[in-house]
């Protein structure tokens, strides 16, 4: 069962830097770092880029699986002290 908590816990410190870095690449009030690498083109017809949509939805995958890893360490934690 401890190599069920390092997993977790390994992914859980990828998710966390892949979520901070996918934060930074969206665009802002004021443009942020996505316009830097081509996401800050988008077209007057619609609200947003296909880069940006796509930037959403991986944020947002990489958040529940962020989540995820947070509950399964918790719940992990409580069985480990339920045992002692």
């Amino acid at each position: 069962m401890t190599w069920l908590a390092y997993v977790l816990t390994g992914l859980l410190f990828a998710t966390s830097g892949v979520l901070v870095l996918l934060i930074l690449l969206h665009r802002g009030k004021g443009g942020g770092l996505s316009s830097m690498f081509g996401g800050g083109v988008s077209s007057s017809l619609s609200g947003s880029s296909v880069a940006e949509k796509n930037l959403d939805r991986f944020t947002v995958i990489c958040g529940v699986l962020w989540f995820a890893c947070i509950v399964g360490l918790g719940l992990l934690l409580k069985v480990f002290q339920a045992k002692s």
